[in-house]
């Protein structure tokens, strides 16, 4: 009986160590951040016509500064092919670009509006769905803001013109690594130490869309002095989702704040 009862004590002890192990482990490995992923199209030459997946690279220096391994997703149809990339990643950030066509939240295309890609508008939108239903944390920044308010049921405007009291220049003349604008933020929320603890914050500004009507069970995180929205945060006790109106890929070389965001949500990723 007590041979057996050793044996088991034995047996007990080896696999708690093997568990503390791989959790040890696992808790000090990098996580795989997933990118989202756009096209270029070659318009002259011998490759004209050509399609390229590509990202910013700024998403890609951005997410190894902050402890990330950067993983970019290129836009495809195939929804297994999609689902096997979200399964493969720990966190998503969805990244800028085209305009989302009104398309995805029941309007018809207005005067002002730019060019879109439905294309895309239909991959991010199925990426956004699967991380979401496998609990993976999410990083929207402008474009990426913007699909992942309409994919979970919100609205834009389709030029920051459309929208009453809009008068802050939201699409900056300066370099895309400059200051441009102030934002307010709500202290209780993703933001709330980005900027040393301050309500208030400067960014960069180079979108011409903006946010309408918010998703259900979102709720804005920050805005602008003329009321537009530059950030919003699902309500959910087991995942971190936001979108950030701004860029701050563009601006983590040397921006503080900037850093903070994304080594913020890598530190949430690893300890998830």
């Amino acid at each position: 009986m007590k041979l057996i009862d050793y044996t088991n004590k034995m047996w007990l002890n080896i696999f708690v160590n093997c568990f503390s192990l791989k959790e040890d482990k696992r808790m000090s490995k990098k996580p795989i951040i997933g990118i989202s992923g756009s096209v270029q199209i070659s318009e002259k030459g011998l490759f004209a016509g050509h399609r390229r997946a590509c990202v910013g690279n700024n998403y890609v220096e951005a997410v190894i500064a902050a402890g990330g391994i950067p993983f970019i997703i290129p836009i495809n149809a195939d929804e297994d092919v999609i689902r096997g990339a979200v399964d493969a990643i720990d966190a998503l950030i969805m990244s800028g670009g085209h305009d989302v066509s009104p398309i995805c939240y029941n309007e018809e295309p207005m005067q002002k509006l730019e060019a879109t890609f439905l294309e895309r508008d239909k991959f991010d939108s199925l990426l956004i769905s699967e991380a979401q239903k496998k609990g993976k944390p999410i990083l929207g920044i402008c474009r990426g803001a913007q699909i992942l308010n309409v994919a979970n049921g919100g609205t834009l405007y389709q030029d920051v013109s459309y929208a009453k009291d809009v008068f802050i220049q939201h699409f900056q003349k300066t370099k895309s690594d400059d200051l441009s604008h102030s934002v307010k933020i709500d202290k209780n929320s993703f933001l709330e130490d980005i900027f040393d603890g301050e309500e208030t914050g400067l960014i960069n500004s180079f979108h011409h869309q903006i946010l309408k009507d918010v998703a259900p069970g979102f709720r804005v995180i920050a805005q602008s002095p003329d009321g537009a929205i530059e950030g919003i945060q699902k309500d959910c006790d087991n995942n971190l989702i936001v979108g950030l109106q701004w860029h701050p890929e563009l601006l983590a070389a040397n921006n503080i704040p900037a850093q903070k965001i994304f080594k913020k949500f890598i530190k949430y990723v690893t300890e998830k």
